[in-house]
């Protein structure tokens, strides 16, 4: 069965410019706190004000185990959890589980919406529920204000800087509309929207998260390989109080740093990933010919292949394909006859190119005209598998230049010794 809503091909979000609901969809918006309880007031009052229908929005504050439960108005679910530290991830997970709307609006209690913004982010998650709706995230010192003082007068008033490398990316993807694979790291989880059913497909946050930043990024990357479609919204304006991360008093590489090294483990595409050291988890997946190929021959191939790929690894033929190792693989390089690569790059090169162009596969051709070796989008065949389609995703060919059918038994201790 097909999810309800319209597929979308590649990164293609633009493609519902100035489409609306026919209905306005049933949002559930969940709210961390911790802790702050004037930030709470400001931001749940912001909420009431929305220009979506009151009646279709759910409102879930999810308090992250503040010394002194948090004052919410009547209307509004309150959630605790135990204190253990900074458990965002949890938090989050937890007012997800409890959620009834069919898009899920993600908030934390120090960032208050302007009216239109819970229409604007939800709006694209609810006319096609693979998207992942990313809002502005700005700035401004809301402390000592009224907490009823509406925030898109107070929030110009009070304006702090936004984070330059931020508006620069959106800038230069064009509000996401250009994404590749690293793309993850401009949804900020504090102004995140998705459909539901996208959430329950992907999981919840990691709740190995437990201090600040991170989890937001690993979430959207394993949604991506699920075939999220990524889309900044600039008109979803909400205000945090405060200057962001790195303009914060007591801000430290070291907390950066730790942030980065979760995620070394947990996101293995390149630019996230160890460097030399080996990765956690498995990026690029080579699979060896199916069918009839000697076992020097698979050697060859698989072994010639993984030579031209730093963080690929072959695929696992004892049946632990599910083991956490492979659950973060973006591409599958499929050897569809024995061959061998030469060292030239080319499979690397086809790999880079899947990835530049958002290629849901790419078939490099042997003079016969059939394929010698395929690689595979993962994020694509989720999307297809998804919506039962084959043509949301670009398919090419490619002349398999520096790969060389085996049709004989190979040398092996010829090919080991290089000679």
């Amino acid at each position: 069965m097909t999810p309800a809503g319209r597929p979308l091909p590649g990164n293609r979000w633009d493609l519902l410019d100035g489409v609306v609901p026919d209905v306005p969809p049933t949002v559930s918006v969940v709210v961390v706190h911790y802790d702050q309880q004037a930030e709470l007031d400001r931001t749940l009052r912001a909420l009431a004000r929305q220009d979506h229908p009151a009646d279709r929005t759910e409102v879930i504050v999810v308090d992250d185990g503040s010394p002194v439960p948090p004052r919410v108005p009547d209307g509004v679910r309150l959630l605790r959890q135990e204190d253990r530290g900074f458990r965002a991830a949890a938090a989050r997970n937890l007012g997800a589980a409890a959620a009834t709307g069919d898009v899920l609006a993600f908030l934390d209690a120090d960032t208050a919406p302007e009216p239109g913004y819970l229409r604007a982010l939800t709006r694209l998650p609810a006319l096609a529920p693979d998207c992942v709706a990313v809002g502005r995230r700005r700035h401004a010192d809301l402390a000592d204000a009224p907490p009823d003082a509406p925030v898109e007068r107070l929030g110009p008033e009070r304006e702090l800087p936004e984070p330059a490398w931020l508006v620069d990316a959106y800038r230069r993807t064009g509000d996401l509309r250009q994404v590749d694979d690293r793309s993850y790291r401009y949804v900020i989880g504090a102004v995140t929207a998705c459909s539901r059913a996208l959430f329950a497909e992907v999981g919840g946050f990691d709740e190995g998260f437990a201090a600040y930043g991170g989890e937001d990024w690993e979430w959207t990357y394993r949604a991506w390989l699920a075939g999220a479609v990524l889309a900044h919204v600039p008109d979803a304006v909400a205000w945090h109080d405060g200057p962001d991360w790195s303009g914060r008093d007591g801000a430290s590489r070291a907390g950066k740093n730790a942030e980065a090294l979760r995620l070394a483990d947990l996101v293995p595409v390149p630019g996230s990933r160890p460097r030399g050291l080996p990765s956690a988890r498995a990026d690029v997946l080579v699979h060896p010919p199916a069918g009839h190929a000697s076992p020097a021959q698979r050697f060859v191939g698989v072994d010639s292949v993984l030579a031209g790929l730093p963080g690929a690894v072959p695929a696992p033929d004892d049946g632990h394909a599910d083991d956490d190792r492979y659950d973060r693989v973006r591409l599958d390089v499929v050897l569809e006859r024995p061959l061998v690569a030469d060292g030239s790059g080319a499979v690397a090169a086809a790999v880079e190119r899947v990835a530049v162009e958002g290629l849901g596969e790419l078939a490099l051709l042997g003079d016969d005209g059939a394929p010698l070796l395929r690689v595979v989008s993962r994020r694509a065949a989720a999307r297809e598998r998804r919506w039962g389609r084959e043509d949301l995703f670009p398919r090419a060919t490619a002349p398999a230049d520096g790969l060389t059918p085996l049709t004989d038994e190979p040398d092996l201790e010829a090919y080991l010794g290089g000679w």
